[in-house]
């Protein structure tokens, strides 16, 4: 397939060289055209070097092969990454005025955004415009992740991760795309049809947001307080759910496997990250499964410069202050918005001398007042190996607030994530 990749002027821009990579690894002739801007943070050498071909932004290089319309046509995809505030507004307005502009307007097959800027930028009435006006053309647009920018900002305006980018974009070309964008995100005018989900399936027509994978909380450059989670069972319902027709949208912290192709994918770290980005896309979402393994506490203050471990200093003391129970939150949002939506919620869990696993979980279940919760019990197994964390198996128990059930899955994290997907397909039918 070939592949045009435009880089933008942006500090991201170092990420496209890993983008880059994962599409020639995948076999793909890629041609980069990078603005003149971008080459102020990626130099030529580097796009020849990676691609194997010549790399140019300028309209006169090779006059004799028209390159400004020849490499638009013969272009089976168009991914821009990062796209800039000035890229999206002059793709908007049909500008002409370099050789990614002009390729732009001669594109035939689809073309794809992944936007990196900072937040109040992204959130400006020109670019929200500029986006829409893209987005209803049929161009596709990823909503950029939510996390550390420039500077000491964090927000919405992060380039979502290479990884990301590279499923996006192979789902738009597989025809397994399901777009969907967050509530601070232009909505577009009309619909591609390559963005619409599968027409059958028990969740056909549906928006399925799901978390996944531990987040990590840093101490200082090189530390954080982290988890045990994998991402192995939030990536099998998001599997799970786009094979029942859904239109699936994966939050997730760091994970050991990657995430599925036909989702739309936004990476965070912290427990903080989590909650702007499942508040924003919980929305518009039909349904919430919170299976991400959550940080309950994070340092209060984060260490400019690595903690030394020296003999003639005292050992660190570190405080700890509370994260917000997102759960709770998203299930307040929903009753503030009189929402019909049905939310999930995972529960790793251990007894101990006062009550069981499951007594525990009830409680829970009660305490945030999501719809349904499914628990693991958690620790090591009768061989010492974890019960849950990082196996590919699982076996759960799945609690309703209404009353109904219990009901039991085990078997593969697929398995038991096809039987949550049956679950809700049921509530939702019943509803």
């Amino acid at each position: 397939m070939n592949i045009v990749l435009g880089v933008g002027g942006g500090i991201a821009a170092y990420k496209s060289a890993l983008l880059l990579r994962l599409f020639t690894e995948a076999g793909h002739a890629v041609t980069v055209i990078p603005t003149d801007a971008s080459t102020k943070f990626v130099g030529v050498a580097t796009w020849e070097a990676l691609s194997g071909r010549p790399v140019t932004n300028n309209v006169f290089d090779s006059v004799d092969q028209v390159n400004h319309v020849r490499i638009g046509h013969e272009a089976d995809l168009i991914v821009v990454a990062p796209a800039t505030a000035d890229l999206l507004a002059k793709a908007a307005g049909g500008h002409a005025n370099d050789l990614l502009t002009t390729t732009l307007l001669m594109a035939r097959g689809p073309v794809l955004f992944a936007p990196a800027m900072h937040t109040e930028m992204w959130q400006h009435a020109s670019t929200v415009a500029n986006v829409a006006l893209l987005r209803s053309r049929g161009v596709h647009v990823l909503d950029p992740a939510v996390g550390r920018l420039t500077g000491p900002d964090t927000g919405p305006g992060r380039l979502p991760e290479p990884e990301a980018i590279f499923a996006a974009a192979m789902a738009l070309v597989d025809g397994s795309c399901a777009v969907t964008h967050d509530a601070g995100s232009p909505a577009p005018a009309a619909t591609p049809a390559s963005a619409v989900p599968a027409a059958s399936g028990p969740l056909a027509g549906k928006r399925v947001l799901i978390t996944a994978g531990g987040t990590r909380e840093p101490l200082d450059p090189v530390r954080y307080l982290g988890n045990k989670s994998s991402g192995k069972q939030g990536v099998a319902l998001a599997e799970a759910a786009l094979a029942a027709g859904a239109a699936v949208t994966l939050i997730h912290a760091p994970m050991e496997v990657p995430a599925p192709a036909g989702a739309t994918i936004q990476r965070i770290e912290t427990a903080l990250e989590l909650r702007a980005a499942t508040l924003a896309a919980a929305a518009t979402a039909d349904v919430v499964i919170m299976a991400a393994a959550v940080a309950d506490f994070r340092p209060s203050t984060i260490s400019t410069g690595k903690i030394k471990k020296r003999d003639d200093t005292a050992d660190p003391v570190i405080a700890l202050v509370r994260n917000p129970d997102i759960l709770v939150e998203v299930v307040a949002h929903r009753a503030a918005r009189n929402q019909v939506q049905l939310i999930v919620g995972f529960a790793a869990e251990t007894g101990d001398d006062r009550a069981d696993a499951r007594s525990y979980a009830r409680e829970k279940l009660v305490r945030k007042g999501c719809d349904l919760l499914v628990v693991n019990e958690v620790g090591p197994g009768e061989s010492g190996s974890e019960r849950v964390f990082g196996q590919d198996n699982n076996q759960v128990e799945i609690l309703a607030l209404d009353g109904a059930g219990p009901v039991q899955a085990a078997g593969s994290k697929r398995e038991v994530a096809d039987a949550v997907v049956l679950l809700l397909a049921q509530r939702l039918a019943a509803r």
